[in-house]
C-alpha cells in the first residue's frame, strides 16, 4: 500500500494511480501493473478525492531508499534525506522522463523512464519512486510527496534468462519455470526437437507420456509447476485441418481437437464408432507428425461455434467430447503434404497427401 500520510495532515497530496510492474531490470523501460506508463494524480488528503489544480505544477521523480520510511509519518526533510544518489562514476540512477513533469488538471503522465543500476549496493537491497513537487513551482498549499511500495531493480543480465507470464507459443521452452537455460531438461528437450512452448504442448497433447518419459529425473512437484505455467499460455485463435478418409479433423495450435466431421456432417468423439474412434486418434498422431505440411483454416462457417467440454488426458489423445454448436457442415480445407511413394497398401488414403500405414482394418468404416 502506498504510503503518502504525514503529520501536517496536507491539503493536497500526490499519488500514483498504479503501482509498478515488477520485476524491473535496470535498463528496461518501467511501467505500471497494467502495462501502461506511470500515472500520477493529484487527490484532496483526507479523502483522497481526485481534484485538479488550477494553475499546471511541475513534478519530479526521485529514488529513495526501500526502508524509507521508518515510520507512518515523514517530514519533506526526511523525504529529502532518504533519496538515493548514483555511485561515484555512474550514470544518474534513474533517467528518462524524470524531471520538469507536468501536473496539468490534477493528472500527469510519466513517459519513459528506466533504472541504470541494480539495488542490490545498497544496505535495503530496496529502492522506491518518489514524486515531489519541484521547489518553488507551486506555493499556494502544501503537496504531500508520494512514493511506490519498495521493489528490487535487478541487473539487466538478468532478463535474458527470465520467465514469462505469461508465456507465449513461440517462447523457448526454457521460459516456462523449472526450466533453466542450457540446463538438462533443456538440452533433453532440444535433442527431441521440443524447442518452444508450442512444441511442448503438442507433444503434451499427443503423447504426454513421451513428454514424461523425456524429463524422466524431473520430480513430480516440478513437472507440476512446468505443467502449470504451460497451460497459461495463449493458444492463439489459428485453426488447422487434417483430412482422412469420410473424415476430416480441425485442430488447434496444440494439436487439440476442436471439431469432427465424418461425411461433411459434425459429430462428437462419444458418437463415434470404436473404428471412427481409433481412426480420428490416428489423424491426431499424423497431423502432429505432418505439422509444418497442415494448411491453415482460414474461418469456420459463421453458423458453427465449437466449444472444447474438457480438455485433452494427460495420457495423450482421446477418447475427449467435443460438441460443436451446429449440425451445418462449414466446408473442409484439404491437409496438404508430400506423398510418401513408398506405402500404397494402407486401408485408406489421404485426399493429396499420399497414403499411412495403419495397423488396424477400417474396412467395417461406412
Amino acid at each position: 500500500m502506498q504510503i503518502t500520510t504525514s503529520p501536517e495532515a496536507p491539503q493536497y497530496q500526490l499519488t500514483f494511480n498504479n503501482q509498478p510492474k515488477t520485476p524491473i531490470f535496470a535498463g528496461a523501460k518501467i511501467q505500471d501493473c497494467e502495462g501502461n506508463p506511470l500515472q500520477i494524480l493529484l487527490v484532496a488528503g483526507p479523502t483522497r478525492a481526485p481534484c485538479s489544480s488550477p494553475p499546471p505544477i511541475k513534478i519530479e521523480l526521485v529514488v529513495l531508499d526501500g526502508d524509507f520510511p521508518s515510520h507512518d509519518v515523514w517530514t519533506s526533510d526526511e523525504f529529502e534525506q532518504a533519496i538515493v544518489k548514483e555511485r561515484t562514476g555512474r550514470k544518474p540512477l534513474l533517467t528518462g522522463d524524470v524531471s520538469n513533469i507536468t501536473l496539468r488538471d490534477g493528472v500527469a503522465m510519466i513517459g519513459d523512464i528506466q533504472f541504470t543500476d541494480n539495488s542490490s549496493w545498497i544496505r535495503s537491497r530496496h529502492f522506491r519512486i518518489g514524486v515531489r513537487v519541484v521547489s518553488g513551482s507551486y506555493e499556494q498549499t502544501a503537496i504531500k510527496e508520494t512514493m511506490t511500495e519498495r521493489f528490487t531493480v535487478k541487473d539487466h543480465r538478468g532478463e535474458l534468462y527470465r520467465k514469462h507470464y505469461p508465456p507465449v507459443l513461440t517462447d523457448e521452452v526454457w521460459r516456462l519455470e523449472k526450466i533453466a537455460k542450457d540446463g538438462a531438461f533443456h538440452i533433453k528437450l532440444s535433442e527431441n526437437n521440443i524447442n518452444n512452448i508450442q512444441d511442448f504442448l503438442k507433444l503434451r497433447t499427443v503423447d504426454a507420456n513421451r513428454l514424461r518419459h523425456i524429463l524422466n529425473n524431473m520430480p513430480k512437484q516440478m513437472w507440476e509447476k512446468v505443467n502449470n505455467h504451460a497451460s497459461t499460455c495463449n493458444l492463439g485463435d489459428k485453426i488447422y485441418l487434417c483430412r482422412g478418409q469420410n473424415v476430416v479433423i480441425f485442430v488447434n495450435s496444440i494439436c487439440q481437437v476442436v471439431r469432427i466431421t465424418v461425411h461433411g456432417i459434425p459429430c462428437t468423439f462419444k458418437d463415434l464408432t470404436k473404428n471412427y474412434k481409433d481412426y480420428v486418434q490416428m489423424l491426431v498422431r499424423e497431423a502432429y507428425r505432418q505439422w509444418d505440411n497442415l494448411m491453415e483454416a482460414d474461418e469456420f462457417d459463421a453458423d458453427v461455434t465449437l466449444i472444447q467440454s474438457q480438455s485433452m488426458g494427460q495420457g495423450g489423445v482421446g477418447p475427449v467430447q467435443w460438441y460443436p454448436n451446429s449440425s451445418q457442415d462449414s466446408g473442409v480445407i484439404e491437409f496438404i503434404g508430400d506423398a510418401d511413394e513408398g506405402s500404397s497398401s494402407s486401408s485408406f488414403q489421404f485426399d493429396q497427401v499420399g497414403s499411412m500405414d495403419w495397423s488396424h482394418d477400417f474396412n467395417q468404416m461406412p
